[in-house]
């Protein structure tokens, strides 16, 4: 999808991309081969110009550099980055305790994941090691959440393009936390993975019990994994929508 949209470029509006899309402009190999005056409502001066501007996206993905895309598409957009970097995106959870300390970080490809627990491998240069594998981190209200969370307790940047979930979901009616619309979705969890993490980590602490840490790890895995189910619907759902619009 990011090949098929122009809205990364300066002041284009999604109304003006729209527009783009309508004169039969469906990706950037179709506005480069238009001439500087046949795409009606941008001046030759700025077709010169983003021109560059998509060519050197081009460059961007052929570097494999998402980091290019950052402060350019709008966050609610980023899900179109989703497709390019499908394999190369990251499930980003975290857990707190009571105090609203960060007593876990699951990071997941889908297929494989990592945790960092407190009081074990809960570290910086653990965490931004494994961040550097991915291209695009995917979140649910990370924004909010997640994302500040590691920055002001770990100082965590994310320094690739983050997609949060939430926003997306509320834009396509799917309202709630997460376990509310993996129930929409019919995102089934084991039963026993209903619990409460805060109450989990109290337990472990409590009884020195390694069953509880394994729940918890367990709960933030599904958790991770989950995410996967929901962006994909949210892309293939949001893809089908503009594609409607491009008509082609």
């Amino acid at each position: 999808m990011i090949r098929h949209s122009f809205i990364f470029l300066e002041k284009i509006s999604r109304k003006k991309e729209e527009n783009i899309w309508k004169q039969g402009i469906y990706d950037w190999d179709h506005f480069l081969k238009k001439r500087s005056n046949e795409i009606n409502g941008i001046s030759s001066e700025k077709k010169h110009y983003y021109d560059r501007k998509i060519k050197e996206a081009q460059q961007a993905l052929l570097n494999n550099d998402s980091s290019y895309f950052i402060k350019k598409l709008p966050s609610v957009e980023m899900w179109r980055l989703y497709d390019y970097f499908r394999e190369e995106s990251g499930f980003l959870d975290i857990e707190v305790n009571s105090s609203g300390k960060i007593i876990l970080v699951g990071i997941s490809d889908y297929y494989h994941s990592n945790f960092f627990v407190q009081g074990v491998n809960l570290e910086k240069n653990l965490i931004e090691q494994e961040l550097l594998k991915y291209k695009l981190i995917i979140t649910f209200n990370g924004s909010s959440f997640d994302l500040p969370k590691l920055k002001k307790e770990l100082g965590i940047e994310i320094i690739v393009p983050h997609l949060d979930l939430k926003p997306l979901c509320l834009n396509l009616g799917l309202h709630g936390g997460l376990k509310e619309v993996e129930k929409i979705l019919n995102l089934k969890r084991p039963e026993h993975l209903n619990g409460n993490p805060v109450e989990l980590w109290k337990a472990f602490h409590a009884s020195g019990d390694k069953e509880y840490l394994d729940l918890l790890i367990d709960y933030n895995k599904e958790d991770i994994e989950n995410l996967k189910g929901v962006v994909e619907w949210c892309y293939r759902k949001l893809y089908k929508d503009l594609n409607l619009i491009i008509g082609k």
